[in-house]
């Protein structure tokens, strides 16, 4: 049989265990990096975009269309209305710096 101060003591530091593990937060994966924020495609690909895309004319209008599609939530992420390649091939176009006509005619189709 075991003493009551030894099953007070086991029990004082199973308590103080539980708390540290309460204590702790970890993320599946980083958030994103200095200077990024990160999307999801509709099939579920996440994209880090550096922040200087949010004054490009296709991300704006994505975020609008997303907006209106999904409406805005504060505690999911935030989801794209287009696939992977789409996303693919517009930071492609942003990275090469694409005409405003091109980028106009990516917005309309």
């Amino acid at each position: 049989m075991i003493s009551t101060k030894k099953l007070l003591k086991m029990a004082k530091k199973w308590q103080k265990i539980a708390a540290a593990s309460r204590k702790r937060i970890s993320w599946p994966r980083p958030v994103a990096d200095k200077g990024h924020f990160v999307v999801y495609s509709t099939d579920g690909r996440r994209f880090t975009i550096p922040l200087a895309y949010l004054k490009n004319e296709l991300f704006i209008e994505l975020l609008r269309i997303a907006e209106e599609e999904f409406g805005v939530t504060s505690s999911g992420p935030i989801t794209l209305p287009c696939d992977s390649k789409f996303m693919e091939y517009a930071i492609s176009m942003i990275q090469r710096c694409v005409t405003e006509d091109l980028e106009k005619a990516l917005i309309i189709f």
